[in-house]
């Protein structure tokens, strides 16, 4: 299977970083196309961890969310896709279906997701990469982040 688009969560975290760097690392060998998203929670919540981590709580209006997710995406996007194709992405919503709203959209052959979540009470009650990994209608590579 040839992969050309490739999806990678991020909350902008050091766990996260290293399923960005994965992704990009792959997009690069692969010379795919890299797209970094970043979910946000509107009305009352932050910015959402699309690495696998909590919503983070901040309070601020939904423009002002939507801005530090953009933000987030570019950076990792920008520090990990040197030589690629990118794009970065923020989505209003929870983590999971950011990233899988994002991999739909642009007909992604590949998402990546951080393992942060995915053991314990989450793994068994839902986390980030078990719901991608179940609602993604592509391959799914989950990195060993923690």
């Amino acid at each position: 299977m040839t992969y050309t688009r490739v999806v990678v969560g991020t909350d902008g975290s050091a766990t996260a970083d290293r399923a960005v760097e994965t992704a990009a690392d792959l997009a690069r060998q692969l010379k795919a196309e890299l797209h970094v998203v970043t979910a946000y929670k509107s009305s009352g919540g932050g910015i959402g961890a699309a690495s696998g981590a909590a919503m983070a709580e901040s309070g601020a209006a939904e423009g002002l969310q939507s801005e530090a997710a953009n933000q987030i995406a570019a950076k990792a996007a920008a520090t990990w896709g040197e030589g690629l194709t990118t794009g970065s992405h923020a989505v209003s919503g929870s983590a999971a279906d950011a990233i899988l709203e994002v991999a739909e959209k642009i007909g992604a052959d590949l998402v990546v997701v951080g393992s942060k979540g995915m053991q314990g009470a989450r793994r068994v009650l839902g986390s980030v990469p078990n719901s991608v990994a179940h609602g993604a209608s592509c391959s799914v590579l989950v990195v060993k982040t923690d």
